[in-house]
């Protein structure tokens, strides 16, 4: 399910580092990026600043491990949850679809009350030249390769439409989750999903 995207070249992770980074993704996911300081990342971790900057070197490359660490979390989440949810021998190209929604669904109950991570640090991260900006943005751009590679074998000669349309419930139910705009959103873009990929070749 990859795509050719660059990812970030990772900090070998002591057990410092760990607890840096697992205390910074505490914080920076509750109360966002630019809300979090160094200072209150080291206490958390119970390290001096001094450790944390030997670690790490800057705050920014605590962001980039933190949303680089959690993409990785989820790719992996996601292809467990397929292996052991869907029947490879018979699944049909529909079920892959629908277990990414379900996939979605079970990671946000675990790890996602406040929604998408790479969402809400876009948030405030929106310049491309932050070192954070690109895995953001290849987080969903791979997103939208899986998308439109599971489309193929639904749609094949109109894959980049499906996949996209498919990319826009899966994302838009991410966003009313965070927001709490409305109960089990995820379930509800699933219901949409699976309506859309009942109808000849995936049209509405």
């Amino acid at each position: 399910m990859g795509t050719a995207e660059q990812q970030p070249h990772r900090i070998t992770m002591t057990r410092a580092a760990r607890r840096i980074l697992d205390a910074a993704e505490r914080l920076f996911y509750e109360r966002g990026i630019h809300a979090v300081g160094v200072d209150l990342i080291a206490a958390e971790a119970g390290v001096t600043k001094k450790t944390l900057y030997d670690r790490f070197g800057s705050k920014e490359r605590i962001v980039v491990e933190y949303l680089a660490d959690r993409d990785a979390r989820w790719r992996a989440f996601l292809a467990h949850y397929l292996d052991d949810h869907l029947d490879a021998a018979h699944a049909t190209p529909q079920a892959h679809v629908l277990a990414v929604f379900d996939a979605s669904r079970a990671w946000s109950v675990e790890h996602g009350s406040k929604g998408c991570s790479m969402v809400n640090a876009h948030a405030e991260i929106s310049d491309p030249a932050h070192p954070a900006h690109p895995v953001i943005a290849g987080q969903k751009e791979w997103m939208l390769a899986l998308f439109i590679r599971l489309a193929r074998d639904i749609a094949p000669h109109d894959s980049d439409r499906l996949g996209r349309t498919l990319m826009l419930l899966h994302e838009g139910a991410l966003v009313a989750h965070g927001l709490n705009t409305f109960p089990d959103p995820i379930a509800h873009a699933r219901e949409q999903a699976e309506a859309l990929l009942q109808a000849p070749q995936g049209r509405p």
